[in-house]
């Protein structure tokens, strides 16, 4: 459900350079407990997934050509993360629903988003005529869509997260978020790369917005050979 109080202190951390390997505790513990739980697409029964806020950072004003790629690192420094998002119809057994359009965006490594002007620990950036990792992508056959991203960092007061919507025949279906495992945003925030920001001050079970909800906001995230990561999740949605 959507909550209020959303905090929206940002920090960000932005000067480190290049892409380094992963800690070998991510591969011990790159996996989440069923991210679908409570949903069992084969039998035919689902559930919506939960409703949260779009805020404080969509950007309404730029749904065009501009993010309709892939790739939505725009070179982005960062640990590579392979998104993988999958749309189910709960009005129709859960199946796959092809054609959906699926809209996603999350902050930079450092806490800044694109499209607005942000203060961080960092200072203050302005990213208002950018839009770095955020995408639009339209589901296949299969209900998929994919993303090539970076791993988000963490702003104060807040998990680390990705922002989604779904949209079925131009109508807004869902809003919601995308949460990642603690022990491998932990691992991820050890390493050269994140680690001058430091740790999240926030973790999945107390965070405002989706604390209540991880039983179908939390994706499943595993360490690649490529050394970064893979992120699978499903959304369900009544259309």
């Amino acid at each position: 459900m959507e909550r209020k109080n959303f905090l929206k202190k940002t920090a960000g951390f932005i000067g480190a350079i290049g892409i380094i390997p992963v800690l070998d505790a991510c591969k011990k513990d790159g996996t989440t407990s069923d991210p679908d739980s409570g949903s069992d697409p084969e039998s035919g029964s689902c559930s919506v997934t939960d409703t949260e806020t779009d805020g404080p950072y969509p950007l309404y004003s730029s749904r065009g050509s501009a993010i309709q790629r892939t790739n939505i690192a725009d070179g982005k420094t960062g640990i590579p993360l392979n998104i993988k998002i999958v749309v189910r119809n709960v009005n129709n057994s859960c199946a796959v629903l092809a054609n959906a359009v699926v809209d996603i965006w999350h902050c930079d490594k450092d806490g800044y988003y694109s499209g607005y002007t942000n203060t961080g620990y960092l200072g203050t950036q302005n990213n208002s005529s950018l839009v770095f990792c955020r995408g639009r992508q339209i589901s296949d056959s299969n209900g998929e869509i994919s993303f090539v991203s970076i791993y988000p960092g963490w702003y104060s007061g807040r998990c680390i997260h990705i922002h989604v919507q779904v949209y079925v025949n131009s109508n807004l279906k869902l809003t919601s978020q995308i949460a990642f495992p603690d022990a491998i945003n932990a691992a991820v925030c050890s390493t050269p790369l994140y680690s001058a920001h430091g740790q999240p001050d926030t973790t999945n079970a107390k965070d405002s917005i989706i604390s209540n909800s991880l039983d179908n906001e939390l994706a499943t995230v595993t360490a690649n050979s490529s050394g970064g990561y893979d992120l699978v999740h499903t959304l369900y949605v009544a259309a």
